[in-house]
C-alpha cells in the first residue's frame, strides 16, 4: 500500500493538466518536489484499507475520509456522491476505482478472493464494467506480484483476463498520449510502466513521463512495483511518512503490519 501512496505523492505536482505543461521525460527532477502532497488517491486508498482492516462499512469509510480531507482533489462525480446522502453508485468508469484498490491485493490469500473484493470496492461507486475491470486488474496484479509470479506471467494473465493491450512500450505511447482519467485510458498504461521498470523508482518515472494523470498513474504503478520489487527506497518512504497526517500514518502502519509490507 505504501507504494501506491508514494506514487501519488511523487506524481502530485506533475499531473499533465498543471499549467498545461505535462512532463514527458523519465529523468524529470526533482523526484519528490517541495510542494508534493498526498491527494485523493492516498485518502481513498487508506479509506479502503481502514474498511478491510476493521471490517467497517466501505461507503461510510469513503465518505468519512472525504469529509475529513475535503480538498484532496476528488473528481466531480465522486465529490458530489461523497457529500450527499445517496449511497447508490453512479456508473463511473473513472480510475478512482483502480487507484484506491491496492490494499485488496494484500488483504486476501487467494486470487478469487482478490477479484471478488476488488469488484466489491469498485461497485459502491464505479459500477460501470470498465470501472470494475480496472480495479480488479490492479488488485490482481498486486496479488500476483507479491506471491511470486514473474512479469511475463502477470502480463499474460492480465491480458487474457481483462483484455488489456500491454505490448506497447511507454516510449511508443508517450508522444500521442493525452490526459485521461478513465480506467481504460490509465490502467493499461500504469501496468505497462510496471512491466518495463528496472526498479520501484523507475516505475513511477515511466508512469509520470506519459504526461497525463500523473498522480494516479504513479499510484497504480507504484502499487504494482512495491508488490514485485519489495519495500520502496528509504528516502521515498520517509518523504511519504513526513507528508501524511499522523492518523493516516497510524492506519497505514496497522494495515501493513497485519497484511503487507511495512515501512
Amino acid at each position: 500500500m505504501w507504494g501506491a501512496i508514494i506514487g501519488d505523492i511523487v506524481g502530485s505536482v506533475y499531473e499533465g493538466r498543471r499549467d498545461w505543461m505535462p512532463v514527458r521525460r523519465v529523468d524529470f527532477q526533482p523526484l519528490v518536489a517541495e510542494d508534493a502532497r498526498f491527494t485523493d488517491d492516498t485518502v481513498l486508498t487508506i479509506a479502503v484499507a481502514d474498511s478491510l482492516l476493521y471490517d467497517h462499512d466501505l461507503i461510510e469509510r469513503l465518505k468519512a475520509y472525504t469529509v475529513a480531507y475535503p480538498l484532496a482533489g476528488y473528481g466531480k462525480a465522486y465529490r458530489e456522491w461523497a457529500f450527499s446522502e445517496r449511497e447508490e453508485p453512479y456508473n463511473s468508469y473513472g480510475n478512482g476505482s483502480a487507484m484506491r484498490v491496492s490494499p485488496v491485493g494484500w488483504r486476501y490469500s487467494t486470487l478469487d478472493q482478490v477479484l471478488l473484493h476488488a469488484r466489491r470496492t469498485a461497485m459502491v461507486t464505479h459500477n460501470h464494467p470498465e470501472g470494475v475491470k480496472g480495479a480488479q486488474a490492479i488488485a490482481a496484479g498486486v496479488f500476483l506480484a507479491r506471491t511470486g509470479m514473474d512479469r511475463p506471467q502477470i502480463a499474460a494473465y492480465l491480458t487474457q483476463e481483462f483484455g488489456y493491450e500491454l505490448e506497447r512500450s511507454i516510449d511508443d505511447q508517450r508522444a500521442e498520449y493525452v490526459f485521461d482519467s478513465s480506467c481504460q485510458g490509465t490502467v493499461p498504461q500504469a501496468i505497462r510502466a510496471f512491466l518495463e521498470a528496472d526498479d520501484f523508482e523507475h516505475a513511477l518515472r515511466l508512469a509520470i513521463s506519459l504526461g497525463g494523470d500523473a498522480d494516479t498513474l504513479a499510484c497504480m504503478a507504484g502499487a504494482l512495483a512495491e508488490a514485485f520489487f519489495g519495500t520502496p527506497p528509504a528516502e521515498l518512504r520517509g518523504a511519504a511518512r513526513r507528508l501524511l497526517d499522523p492518523s493516516l500514518r497510524v492506519l497505514c502502519d496497522a494495515f501493513t503490519e497485519r497484511y503487507g509490507r511495512g515501512t
